[in-house]
């Protein structure tokens, strides 16, 4: 199968192709670059692979949560892909895509992901490993104040940008739940695309149509404005 994904919903800048389980990525730290940098990314991938788009069986992007402007940009750049070559989407939550790169490096079986999402909230799901190695989600995913977050009664490790920010906040709240925590996790185009070929697989895939963005803040906004 050959699949490619893009991420750009941090400050981080990715994309990635699998070809067969084979992955190759472009990666680069650079806050306020990515639409300068995704697309030649992208054409270097492809141009090394010497194939063109519609080629491809599916695309895979990260749909958030995470910064309104980077989601924004993942998405146009895949559905523009989408509608040019007529191919299917599959979106894939950006904290899955934490939880499964930790996965992959760490014998864990539990992940406390906290993206930080600004005026004082973070966004926060928590992750088991399945038996096939992917990041298997417990609950939901919600934008939350540090304090009020739900998780389940086992022990893991807490990763993502929130930890840098809210650690204490974070670490009060599970207690003994908590075996250890590491922030520097960002999201990367790899995981997307690994799971991007697992959702396809799974019949996840959607037309382009239907490839849209998660900010989980919509929720809140509208609640707010109700009362």
């Amino acid at each position: 199968m050959k699949l490619l994904a893009v991420e750009t919903s941090t400050e981080a800048c990715s994309a990635a192709l699998i070809i067969d389980g084979e992955i190759q990525e472009r990666f680069e730290i650079a806050p306020r670059i990515h639409t300068r940098l995704i697309l030649p990314m992208i054409d270097s991938l492809l141009a090394d692979a010497e194939l063109k788009p519609q080629q491809l069986d599916a695309l895979a992007f990260s749909r958030g949560p995470g910064s309104f402007t980077g989601v924004r940009i993942s998405t146009g750049v895949i559905q523009g892909i989408a509608f040019g070559a007529d191919l299917p989407v599959v979106p894939v939550s950006t904290l899955a895509a934490i939880a499964y790169h930790f996965f992959l490096q760490r014998g864990e079986y539990c992940a406390f992901v906290a993206m930080d999402a600004r005026m004082g909230e973070i966004f926060w799901g928590v992750y088991q490993k399945d038996q096939q190695g992917f990041a298997q989600l417990i609950g939901d995913e919600v934008v939350t104040l540090a304090e009020n977050i739900s998780f389940p009664d086992k022990q893991g490790v807490g990763i993502g940008s929130g930890w840098g920010v809210y650690q204490t906040e974070l670490s009060q709240c599970l207690g003994s739940h908590l075996i250890d925590f590491e922030a520097d996790h960002l999201p990367r185009a790899s995981a997307i695309a690994a799971l991007g070929v697992m959702g396809f697989q799974n019949n996840e895939a959607v037309n382009v149509e239907m490839a849209m963005p998660v900010y989980l803040r919509d929720k809140v906004a509208k609640k707010e404005s109700e009362r």
